[in-house]
């Protein structure tokens, strides 16, 4: 472990990640979402992809000290259980095809992918209709392929919950169990497929203090009234993200 610290002390772009992860903290803990739009456009800048997806899920995994507690009295547990497994049954296919994909194609899809969900929030869209088991499942399984290829698990979750009738409090909720739980799965997907060294859980891990100090902020800059300004203040952020980190201005 000595060792895989100090190549993430190596790591390039370093500065740039820690700041990311900064202020993709504070949005993860007002909204409950947002960390891997912000980040993994970035990261891909600077790292490989199946690096950074490590490194998203590692910091994800640990902000469950920060975030499980509230999560986890407000959630639907049991909406949330369905997600995660039908996620975790589809994530193996996401991570085959980013092996099977240039780096190009990947951080190609990877944007536009952040972009829909931002102009689909943006748009205000909705659905009034609360979905059955097999919508769930059709939901989950969606954000397990994209999360094992791209890192992103949270664009087809964000998109249900936000444009659904829930309650501020509880789609937050469910959203933060549900990619926590998808995390671990995602990493060890990448991990039996060789694709990842013990210097992205190193990197992981020491980006996951500034990380787990700014999900604290915003966690305690939530108030469910002031949904609106949360909203706007995430999507400006992940709009600037995503901008920057298009392969195009490589």
């Amino acid at each position: 472990m000595p060792e895989a610290l100090a190549a993430a002390l190596s790591a390039p772009g370093l500065v740039w990640l820690v700041l990311t992860f900064l202020i993709a903290g504070v949005v993860r803990g007002f909204t409950g979402f947002g960390t891997g739009l912000i980040f993994m456009p970035v990261a891909a800048r600077f790292i490989p992809l199946a690096d950074a997806i490590v490194v998203l899920n590692v910091t994800g995994i640990l902000s469950l000290l920060v975030l499980m507690p509230r999560a986890w009295r407000e959630a639907d547990r049991g909406q949330v259980g369905v997600l995660a497994l039908a996620a975790l049954a589809t994530a193996p296919l996401g991570v085959m095809l980013l092996t099977w994909l240039d780096g190009g194609t990947v951080r190609w899809a990877l944007s536009l992918a952040a972009l829909v969900t931002l102009v689909a929030l943006m748009a205000g869209w909705r659905h009034a209709r609360r979905l059955g088991w097999p919508g769930l499942g059709a939901v989950g399984g969606a954000a397990g392929v994209l999360g094992g290829m791209t890192g992103l698990s949270g664009p087809p979750v964000i998109l249900f919950y936000l444009s659904g009738p829930g309650r501020v409090a509880q789609v937050r909720a469910n959203t933060v169990l549900f990619l926590s739980v998808l995390d671990a799965g995602i990493i060890a997907n990448l991990f039996a497929r060789g694709l990842v060294g013990m210097h992205a859980i190193g990197l992981g891990l020491l980006l996951s203090v500034p990380y787990l100090v700014s999900v604290f902020i915003g966690q305690a800059l939530f108030r469910p009234e002031r949904e609106r300004a949360y909203r706007h203040a995430a999507y400006a952020v992940i709009g600037l993200a995503i901008a920057t980190g298009l392969p195009l201005f490589d």
